[in-house]
């Protein structure tokens, strides 16, 4: 009996705390809070006006104080008073006085509050409040579905970033800025600008003439880049990233949602070392093109380039890379090929046009939160097509594809137009058009628009200045690593399967 009794006292009871059932939580909520915001609005006649972009009915907790704030609301949207004789009466009037808990609980909300000096710091409580119930309500949503044997991954995690976008944009405000400090920040601007010896105050892409223009890329500007199919919109794009990245050292982040990163880079290096694209992909390269190669592939090298070939990206996570990006590795523009196989994070939509015009709208969104420009390329319609003549083969605003809202939503449109693909070789002064690119800056909200000519040497899928046209094979001589032996420079190689090429 001893022995039992020692041993009982050498064991530890059980805590207390153990015994007690778990009760649960409590939603996020600030009840008196509540009471007091909406007692102090019917108390002062402009409280609403510091609420209303903060608050909305399902801010509040209480189902009751959202019938109330929607009351006041509906007053306050037709400019009447906003008292307790005003509130009460607009509740009798939607029938919804009694469920409230008549004017005697709309009184006794007036007298909880002395004044609405604190107003503004008790909405945003409420605010923070709802927030959080919103991400409570999201969270158990996604634990419930993950759980369900049925649900497609896939749709649940696109379902998940939308709804999580969708609250993260609740939570972004801005306040308003007095002035001085903005001047000051364009006066900062106009003297960088003015230092430079070209003149420009935004990002140069290496084509002067459309530098000129445009004064470079402006950072939250959204750019569209348009054309048909086969104009060179990738080349375009990759020839400007190439130039920004390599002759200025400028971040550039590519987002490839067409072409893999592989591809991409196989088309950087014929725009970069002027080899055709057949003989990268098949690697039939002559002895003086594999010097060739690896004489120019070092440009390359260690450029500030960053691609990304997600397939099908959303807006949501093109928005987290972005920023990590932005934030990593100080990128400073975001180019995107192209804006139609982006989709809006499994939102549901009634049409592609809305979807389209959800995503030109948060792209445009990205651009302002990141403050760098956002260059997207897009399709056009057959519209082009259909037109004859020399003018009517010309890209137009109402050309742009699935809607209307990109153009709406672009600082700036720019067509990308090749005559000679439409067997157009000169213009209406007999001047020739082969081997020439025409881009159009269709709208430019902070400057002129027009026509820039540029050179485009399909062959290596690359767009030039006018004026830059090194020839390779006259400026440079190279003795291959396979043939010591040099080939005199306009002499013809010998070919597989015979024939001969003039090194171009």
């Amino acid at each position: 009996m001893a022995d039992s009794n020692n041993k009982n006292q050498g064991r530890r009871k059980p805590k207390e705390t153990n015994l007690v059932p778990d009760i649960g939580k409590i939603q996020p909520q600030a009840r008196e809070l509540e009471e007091a915001i909406l007692g102090a609005l019917m108390l002062e006649k402009d409280a609403y006006s510091v609420v209303s972009d903060i608050l909305k009915p399902e801010s509040f907790y209480d189902p009751i104080h959202q019938i109330i704030y929607k009351a006041i609301i509906d007053l306050a949207v037709r400019q009447a008073p906003v008292d307790l004789l005003t509130v009460v009466e607009q509740l009798k009037k939607e029938g919804e006085l009694e469920a409230v808990g008549g004017p005697v609980y709309i009184a006794q909300l007036t007298e909880k509050v002395a004044s609405a000096a604190h107003i503004e710091f008790h909405a945003r409580i409420i605010a923070q409040k709802y927030l959080a119930r919103e991400l409570i309500s999201f969270s158990s949503l996604v634990t419930n579905k993950a759980f369900d044997e049925t649900s497609d991954v896939d749709d649940l995690m696109q379902e998940a970033e939308s709804k999580l976008f969708d609250i993260s944009q609740r939570n972004v405000k801005k306040d308003v800025t007095q002035i001085n400090p903005i001047i000051k920040e364009a006066l900062h601007l106009l003297e960088i600008a003015a230092s430079r010896p070209e003149g420009l105050s935004g990002l140069e892409t290496g084509f002067t003439a459309l530098d000129k223009i445009t004064s470079g890329w402006q950072n939250s500007d959204l750019v569209i880049i348009a054309a048909r199919p086969a104009m060179g919109k990738t080349a375009f794009v990759l020839s400007m990233a190439k130039n920004m990245a390599v002759s200025y050292k400028s971040p550039v982040a590519l987002f490839s949602l067409e072409m893999s990163n592989v591809q991409l880079v196989n088309r950087l290096i014929v725009n970069t070392c002027e080899i055709p694209g057949e003989k990268i992909k098949n690697g039939q390269l002559l002895p003086y093109e594999w010097e060739q190669l690896d004489f120019k592939i070092k440009e390359l090298y260690d450029a500030p380039l960053y691609i990304d070939d997600t397939p099908s990206l959303s807006v949501f996570e093109l928005r987290t890379k972005a920023r990590r990006l932005v934030r990593e590795h100080g990128v400073k523009i975001i180019i995107i090929d192209y804006l139609q196989l982006m989709n809006a994070s499994g939102m549901n939509y009634g049409s592609r046009e809305q979807e389209v015009s959800m995503i030109s709208r948060s792209l445009k969104g990205l651009a302002k939160e990141l403050n760098i420009p956002i260059i997207a390329l897009s399709q056009l319609n057959r519209g082009v097509e259909g037109r004859t003549g020399a003018e009517g083969k010309r890209p137009q605003l109402s050309d742009l594809r699935e809607s209307g809202a990109i153009e709406q939503d672009a600082d700036m449109v720019c067509f990308i137009h090749r005559p000679e693909y439409y067997k157009i070789f000169e213009d209406d002064k007999g001047n020739s058009l082969i081997g020439l690119a025409e881009i159009i800056i269709a709208k430019h909200r902070n400057g002129a628009t027009g026509d820039v000519m540029l050179r485009f040497k399909s062959e290596f899928a690359r767009f030039q200045n006018i004026d830059d046209d090194y020839n390779f094979g006259a400026a440079q001589q190279f003795s291959s690593k396979i043939n010591n032996n040099p080939v005199p420079n306009n002499e013809p190689y010998p070919m597989q399967g015979g024939g001969n090429v003039v090194p171009f």
